[in-house]
């Protein structure tokens, strides 16, 4: 399984438009973040989690030419804003595109994107097969990459983050962005993950997102393997700055790092 961070920003970006932080005027590139979102090669099919504001320059950095299948975490606009830009493929692949998403997302789909689901469908728009999923139902995409979802909660709203799990070996590789809490039960599905991927936005506390020190207590808790932090804002500091600091098995993504699980 390979596993390429396509944004690894919060829902503004890094930079942030007018900013001039130490993160924000940083020549690092590391600290250049799209917003989040992450594609899965898995049994030779490409899964991408989410298509925010970015999606379009992430696709073209990637120089990805296929695409089996978009999964939703939820309906917020940095993480769906790009969808019509899923047209380059029906265009490629010369059939609609597999999405899956919770009836919730679903609805807020056809009111910000009505055009694509109106009965005179205008020449050009996207194509697209609309999947139900729910936290409790595992489901397979392109017929034969196993995915389980897990419920997360961003504030009030529910949110899903995907484990997926290599068929050939045990490893499973978790994604879970835009979350503060997981209960008890959705954490046990995450036990035994070998990779976890976690949001961890900043130091200060914060609303409807881990912190980094909350991100850090919750892998110790979940003993993956291995982890990485996303959803990461211009206030958590510079990666040079931080990844020091992190324990041996924790580490700051950043765009364009690509991981074997």
């Amino acid at each position: 399984m390979r596993i390429t961070f396509l944004g690894t920003g919060t829902s503004q970006g890094v930079p942030v438009i007018g900013c001039r932080c130490e993160v924000c005027t940083s020549v690092d590139t590391r600290d250049e973040r799209l917003r989040t979102s992450v594609l899965v090669e898995v049994q030779g099919k490409n899964i991408v989690v989410d298509s925010g504001p970015d999606f379009r320059q992430q696709m073209l950095r990637a120089k990805l030419t296929r695409l089996d299948g978009l999964l939703l975490t939820h309906a917020h606009k940095d993480h769906i804003a790009g969808l019509d830009d899923i047209r380059g493929f029906n265009f490629i692949q010369k059939q609609a595109i597999d999405v899956f998403a919770t009836t919730q997302v679903q609805a807020q789909l056809k009111t910000e994107f009505a055009y694509i689901f109106s009965d005179f469908k205008y020449p050009g728009i996207p194509e697209l097969n609309l999947f139900d999923i729910d936290s409790q139902t595992d489901f397979m995409v392109a017929q034969q990459v196993l995915i389980k979802p897990v419920e997360v909660v961003h504030f009030k709203l529910p949110v899903l983050g995907f484990i997926f799990t290599e068929p050939t070996n045990s490893n499973r590789f978790a994604y879970i962005t835009d979350a503060n809490f997981i209960s008890a039960e959705e954490k046990e599905k995450l036990k035994g993950v070998h990779t976890l991927v976690l949001n961890a936005l900043r130091h200060e506390k914060h609303i409807s997102h881990f912190t980094l020190q909350e991100a850090i207590a919750l892998v110790h808790e979940l003993s993956p393997s291995k982890a990485y932090f996303t959803h990461i804002s211009h206030q958590l500091g510079t990666y040079q700055n931080i990844e020091p600091t992190l324990p041996s098995n924790m580490h700051l993504a950043y765009d364009g790092l690509t991981i074997e699980v």
